[in-house]
């Protein structure tokens, strides 16, 4: 009954707060700072959709284009990985150029990679749009962490990073249920068509909320560092893309040659990012949790969709329908979580999500041997209620425990590798799943070993982030008793 009536007075509390955000002498400033963040939001909203919404289109690309199971999830891959090599240079751009530029060149750069996935006749044209969407979401997610934590009030930040997390937290669930209501009803390229209406809403909203603001120009692009990036993040997801095979070490020394590079530059006087942000116990901490709920939000984005749709017949449309009640459940906790940990503490939302999330996952793992259409949706209830109460709360901790002079860098951290870990997510079980496919007597089969190894794996990862997290709060209460 506590955590009912606590749950009651923040919801009532989070009406209070945007009442109270539009009045006062200020009006006009609020107005404009809450445009910029659903402005910058829609983008970054599109551009982790489409994530996943092109998951539930992988059996009719397989066969449309001839691919395997490890091919075909480079459409999602390619996409993260030109982010993960973005978003880090997102500190030096924010340095250089005005965020109204930015904005207007992220969005010009997704229509255009809409407009070819629309009318890509080939896999190579639709890889080459995704990659132009991926170096536009690149720009967007820290733009709008930016924003938020450059223009937003102390004691609201809880709640507007709630806001921002709803485009990473629900959105890859979204998107196969966007996904495959268009691949039934018409086709997979209609996926990025309409989009495009979605994308000027954005465009119109920014021009309005987002004014040119004068900056002083600091720094240089240290092109070494970015180079250490590319090497280091395409050589590990090629190696994990052939994993098995005596070729997948050669994208293993590109990688370790990578981040050898990257670490070096890394200790310059002016680095692209300060990796003394990783010092700090509690910002790795949470770090860490972090990423895990991303590896579950798009694993399970990739694992479930596609189980449907090979082991129980379905198609695409019910397939991403199954993850549509999950969804709706994390956008109405997303921000309310925001606000109960600026209400009441991070400890309470973070661990009472984590458990949900245990528990919830567990129950996906064990009912991939059902065909219980049902029983797949009440766990990824039980799960997404777990991720809307933890997910959002465990990037503002951790950047919360870092010195303000590195918040830039604390973010660049946060979203590089959520991007990352979101690419690794999705290479790593389509590859356990591509490899079960291959030694299992029949595909049918292969798909539910796979599947169930995957999801077990990412479940192991949970328990360490609950060991980890209940040791830390632990710690905490120690400390304040003394």
């Amino acid at each position: 009954m506590l955590v009912e009536r606590e749950a009651v007075s923040i919801y009532l509390e989070t009406g209070s707060f945007f009442m109270n955000f539009f009045r006062g002498d200020n009006m006009e400033k609020k107005i404009k700072l809450l445009g910029a963040i659903i402005a910058t939001g829609i983008m970054s909203f599109a551009g982790v959709l489409i994530e996943t919404a092109m998951n539930v289109t992988f059996p009719t690309l397989i066969n449309q284009f001839n691919l395997s199971t490890s091919n075909v999830q480079w459409v999602t891959t390619i996409y993260l990985l030109v982010i993960s090599i973005i978003v880090p240079i997102s500190t030096f751009l924010l340095k250089q150029f005005q965020i109204r530029t930015l904005f207007l060149a992220a969005n010009g750069l997704f229509l255009a990679g809409l407009l070819i996935d629309f009318l890509s006749p080939s896999f190579a044209i639709l890889l080459l749009g995704r990659l132009l969407q991926g170096a536009s979401t690149g720009i967007a997610l820290p733009l709008m962490f930016h924003i938020i934590l450059t223009y937003s009030p102390l004691e609201k930040r809880g709640t507007m990073i709630g806001i921002g997390n709803l485009t990473t937290s629900i959105a890859p669930a979204i998107g196969p249920t966007y996904g495959g209501l268009l691949t039934s009803l018409l086709n997979w390229n209609y996926i990025f068509l309409f989009l495009i209406p979605v994308l000027l809403v954005s465009l119109v909203l920014g021009l309005y909320s987002i004014p040119k603001i004068a900056i002083e120009k600091t720094g240089r692009l240290d092109l070494w560092s970015v180079l250490g990036i590319t090497f280091m993040f395409s050589g590990f997801l090629l190696f994990l893309n052939q994993i098995g095979s005596l070729t997948s070490i050669f994208p293993l020394a590109f990688g370790i040659l990578g981040a050898a590079l990257f670490y070096k530059r890394s200790l310059q006087s002016d680095p692209l990012i300060r990796l003394s942000v990783f010092k700090n116990r509690s910002f790795r901490l949470f770090l860490f949790g972090f990423l895990v709920c991303q590896f579950l939000l798009l694993g399970i984005s990739f694992v479930l969709p596609n189980f449907v749709q090979i082991v129980l017949g379905q198609d695409a449309f019910t397939a991403g329908l199954v993850m549509l009640p999950g969804a709706i459940v994390g956008a109405v906790l997303a921000p309310l979580s925001g606000r109960m940990l600026d209400s009441i503490g991070p400890k309470k939302p973070i661990m009472i999500g984590l458990v949900l999330i245990t528990f919830g996952w567990l129950a996906l793992a064990l009912l991939l041997h059902l065909t219980f259409l049902w029983a797949f949706i009440a766990a990824h209830v039980f799960y997404m209620i777990g991720i809307g109460c933890s997910y959002s709360n465990m990037m503002t901790m951790g950047l919360s425990k870092i010195d303000q002079h590195l918040a830039a860098d604390g973010n660049a951290v946060f979203n590089t590798l959520q991007q990352f870990s979101g690419a690794v997510a999705t290479a790593l079980v389509a590859t356990m799943i591509d490899l079960a496919q291959k030694v299992s007597p029949d595909y049918i089969s292969g798909t539910i070993l796979g599947s169930q190894i995957a999801l077990f794996f990412l479940w192991v990862l949970v328990l360490l982030v609950v060991f980890l997290t209940l040791r830390y709060f632990y710690k905490e209460r120690v400390r304040q008793t003394k």
